[in-house]
């Protein structure tokens, strides 16, 4: 086996799963996260099948589903008056004993995966960082904020699109702006409300796009996508929300009047980025959000971070030599994620400029899960 000690920076999504995935493989692995405890943080967050097979494989696939609800139906497109653009069947890229998507909170995955790990004994260092590292041939040796140094066959960072450490590995690029902005907030939603998009009508002011997806039977996560930066007015910001959502009826009138001041809000830029160069540097490799992070209008962001941490797992632990292993990986995983990234940039142009001639964002969508639809 290549790898017997690994560090794993970074205690999100991705990081958590690589995790879990080593030490299912009788790797030991040691996790360091910066911020000095975990937190119930995020707000809703859209699952397709892809990372179902891989949470299956790492055992939460029950647990995950248990705090979920799943889509067996697909997502309805809807114009702004509340009429039926078109539905949309989500391809099943889990495989056909998986739902196509769930929804479920950010949080709950995040405990679970937590939960897991420590169940497999990984070591969890909280309030903890990775200052420097140095390759040494046959190791890599890690100086930590607390002050240890220590060697370890591979790290892999996994610290998110504002890592600090992807410079470090030579990585020039950086996060840069989508055009859009995102609203997001958990509500209250009625039994026949299964997940729904709805675009504008030209000359309608207010959001880009609004949406939701269900996580309970009683709840839905939802988004609102508007301009990157937050309109200077003096509502608060449920008001602002419901301001841009004033356009989109139907469904969408019940999703707004339900957003009020008890309601957790949460705005931001939306930014992406893809590192189509090297990620790794010797024995230390960037994954996930760190070398590719995408707008989320195809809701593969999780799938894409979850499907490197099984993949690179399986990689690094067969025989053979590390560089040509973590190579490998790199050019099976790029092309894969590059068709979600251009997908996503396309639909955010469309976002942005609505009325474009040719404009289909039902067509990219399916397409461009359909391409998913081989296993990673």
């Amino acid at each position: 086996m290549a790898v017997r000690s690994v560090l794993i920076v970074g205690g999100g999504i991705s990081g958590l799963t690589t995790a879990i995935a080593l030490a299912q493989r009788d790797v030991r692995v040691t996790l360091v996260e910066r911020a000095p405890a975990f937190a119930r943080v995020g707000h809703g967050l859209t699952v397709q099948g892809n990372a179902l097979r891989v949470f299956r494989e790492i055992g939460v696939l029950d647990r995950v589903m248990q705090h979920s609800h799943p889509e067996e139906e697909g997502v309805t497109l809807f114009h702004s008056d509340g009429s039926v653009m078109m539905h949309l069947e989500t391809p099943r890229t889990g495989g056909p004993d998986l739902p196509p998507t769930i929804g479920v909170l950010r949080a709950d995955v995040h405990e679970i995966l937590v939960e897991r790990a420590t169940e497999l004994g990984v070591e969890l260092r909280l309030g903890t960082e990775l200052v420097s590292f140095d390759n040494h041939g046959d190791s890599a040796s890690t100086l930590l904020s607390d002050g240890s140094t220590e060697f370890w066959d591979l790290v892999i960072v996994a610290d998110g699109i504002r890592s600090q450490t992807r410079a470090k590995l030579g990585i020039p690029d950086e996060p840069a702006p989508s055009g859009l902005g995102i609203w997001r907030a958990v509500t209250d939603r009625l039994p026949e409300m299964t997940g729904g998009i709805a675009f504008p009508a030209p000359g309608d002011e207010g959001a880009f796009k609004v949406g939701y997806t269900p996580i309970s039977a009683t709840q839905c996560y939802v988004f609102v996508l508007c301009s990157p930066q937050r309109t200077a007015n003096d509502l608060p910001d449920w008001q602002e929300m419901r301001r841009l959502m004033e356009p989109f009826h139907g469904q969408f009138d019940w999703l707004r009047e339900s957003i009020d001041d008890s309601r957790f809000l949460n705005f931001q830029e939306i930014e992406w980025i893809f590192a189509e160069g090297p990620w790794h540097q010797g024995r230390v490799i960037a994954i996930g959000e760190a070398v590719h992070a995408v707008p989320p209008l195809i809701a593969q962001g999780a799938a894409q971070c979850v499907e490197d941490a099984w993949l690179l797992a399986d990689y690094v632990t067969r025989e053979g030599d590390l560089e040509t292993q973590l190579t490998e990986f790199e050019a099976r995983r790029k092309p894969r994620i590059k068709g979600v990234v251009d997908a996503s940039l396309q639909l955010a142009y469309w976002e942005c400029h609505p009325g474009t001639p040719g404009a289909d964002p039902g067509r990219v969508m399916a397409q461009s899960l359909i391409a998913l639809l081989e296993p990673a």
